[in-house]
């Protein structure tokens, strides 16, 4: 990129912990340059609009939406990677790809997105014969549960191997709930202190089982994908993209 402009990314959610953690990976970047920044609740300023090749969205489900909203007609890209939107909200969102470039990911880490890949092609090879339960952990103030990286390799294991997750999905046990059945999928969510967060999905069979976990050190991990994706998506055909297009993981 030697002799271009840096790319101008906006922050949708500028104040939060990923909001701060992704401006100070846009700061050391050359490649991009710091336009604008909205904390939730704010809307999105005309300088959104005016100024920005592309907005970062960490803010809450009605944080995006009216970013989503305030940015129609225009051409500036969006990197979505707050979690926690209803299949309502979800239905908005898709339209936006149709005039404009959107990287939508639950978890925007190089490993998870191994991890997803990797957890279908283990789920497919052993079949209904091994249990698979998920167990994420994530900081007290998270408000959502479980985590959107919890759904997504839930979904990712349910599409391996042919379950219908809005069926087959357990999020919680208590009292007298009889035999597990066959192909349950468990996802369990665990809040306490400042985890950033930690997924492990368990593949349980008679006298074996397999665990591949991942654990997220420091948000520096999602806010240099975030980036990543921004520089990515900046000037990209209009579509719905996913982190896993931005690394380059779409054939796995």
């Amino acid at each position: 990129m030697s002799g271009a402009k840096p790319i101008r990314v906006g922050i949708n959610g500028a104040l939060g912990r990923m909001g701060r953690a992704i401006a100070a990976v846009v700061q050391e970047s050359p490649e991009v340059e710091l336009a604008a920044e909205v904390d939730v609740g704010f809307g999105a300023p005309a300088a959104f609009r005016e100024a920005c090749d592309v907005v970062i969205d960490f803010s809450s489900p009605a944080g995006t939406l009216a970013v989503a909203r305030d940015l129609r007609g225009s051409k500036t890209a969006l990197v979505i990677g707050t979690t926690g939107h209803a299949p309502a909200e979800l239905t908005e969102l898709l339209p936006l790809a149709k005039d404009r470039p959107v990287v939508h990911a639950a978890n925007m880490s190089v490993g998870v997105n191994v991890l997803l890949a990797t957890v279908a092609e283990i789920a497919k090879r052993l079949g209904d014969a091994y249990d698979i339960e998920i167990v994420e952990a994530h900081h007290r103030l998270k408000k959502d549960a479980p985590s959107g990286t919890a759904l997504a390799l839930a979904r990712a294991v349910a599409e391996a191997t042919g379950r219908d997750l809005a069926k087959d999905a357990r999020y919680e046990r208590h009292g007298v709930i009889g035999e597990r059945p066959r192909r349950e999928i468990g996802i369990q969510a665990v809040r306490a202190g400042d985890i950033v967060g930690d997924h492990t999905v368990f593949f349980v069979g008679n006298g074996e089982r397999i665990e591949v976990i991942h654990r997220a050190h420091t948000r520096d991990t999602f806010a240099r994908g975030a980036v990543r994706a921004a520089i990515w998506v900046a000037g990209r055909t209009p579509g719905y993209y996913s982190m896993r297009d931005v690394l380059g993981f779409s054939s796995l």
